[in-house]
């Protein structure tokens, strides 16, 4: 049964999902593009990953932190395309306690894994720039896999209390969240109950992931523009940066709507909630669609492969 508003002494099992208020009549409309994005995304990504693996020439630092970076993306993907296009084409708006605490733990620690791998990455420009001698004993196969396991590591630990600590809340009133599937910020503002302990905890996690890993990516990049300048030819300078705009755009394309999205839903009350519905699809489809286009464009070996691929 759909839950509608409640009294401030009821209960229910389920929260609603929302889709564009106001839009409804032409959900079905809205899907279509949806359904693109999310198409575009899995097949980019399953693209990416199936060029890494068959090509033996791509088994290097680089292309393997880009394939733990598709592996994320299709993740993300893959962990909000049901509730989305359920809204979109049925209008299966309520989710269950359960199903929407399992749903935002894989979200956040799929995205807080984004931010370790983004970092990862940054580090791999940093070596191949900066200690280009030492690249290959320092980005062996064992340390990138190391460096994987701790980025999963580190995202599980954070975000695994999380769901327990929303499951202990009573939900009473309008169970209604503003986007198309569940966030740790908006499930906790539906609590009748004190939820300083969570406000806490998630901007605690929030620093110690995207904010540690966003000044760590800013100090290899001022690192490596350091080390750029000093080399005396134009043409060896850009070619050292040109290997980097890719994961330039990466980082953008991430940190830019999540940090909008967290901006907007600790200080934007006043918002439009039109705003918060595309901010939110900004966050989670943007990046997965956009990273295996970027680094196709962007990268010869990548571009060839896929080239070759299709060609074919």
């Amino acid at each position: 049964m759909t839950p509608g508003p409640l009294g401030n002494g009821s209960m229910s099992s389920t929260f609603l999902l929302s889709g564009i208020p106001g839009l409804e009549h032409i959900h079905i409309w809205i899907s279509l593009p949806l359904c693109l994005l999310y198409l575009v995304s899995i097949l980019g990504n399953c693209t990416i990953l199936f060029i890494i693996k068959t090509e033996p020439s791509l088994h290097e630092p680089m292309y393997l932190f880009l394939s733990m970076l598709a592996l994320t993306d299709l993740g993300l993907s893959l962990c909000t395309l049901p509730t989305v296009l359920g809204i979109f084409w049925v209008g299966a708006r309520d989710i269950d306690h359960d199903a929407c605490f399992a749903q935002l733990f894989f979200i956040h620690c799929l995205s807080f894994l984004e931010s370790s791998v983004l970092l990862s990455m940054a580090f791999d420009r940093f070596v191949a720039i900066c200690r280009p001698l030492h690249y290959a004993s320092i980005l062996t196969h064992t340390v990138i896999g190391r460096i994987g396991l701790a980025s999963l590591g580190r995202s599980i630990v954070l975000i695994f209390p999380l769901p327990f600590m929303l499951k202990r809340f009573p939900y009473c009133g309008s169970l209604v969240l503003s986007h198309s599937y569940c966030l740790h910020q908006e499930v906790m503002k539906l609590a009748c109950a004190d939820i300083k302990a969570n406000n806490i905890y998630g901007m605690f996690v929030i620093v110690s992931t995207v904010g540690v890993d966003s000044l760590l990516i800013l100090l290899s990049y001022a690192l490596i523009l350091r080390t750029v300048l000093s080399i005396a030819s134009r043409a060896e300078r850009l070619k050292a940066l040109n290997t980097c705009v890719s994961h330039i755009c990466a980082v953008l394309l991430f940190y830019t709507p999540m940090i909008g999205l967290s901006v907007i839903h600790r200080f934007g009350k006043q918002a439009p909630h039109l705003v918060q519905v595309v901010m939110g699809f900004v966050y989670l489809l943007i990046p997965p669609v956009m990273n295996p286009i970027v680094y196709s464009v962007k990268t010869k070996q990548i571009r060839d492969r896929v080239t070759h691929a299709f060609c074919n």
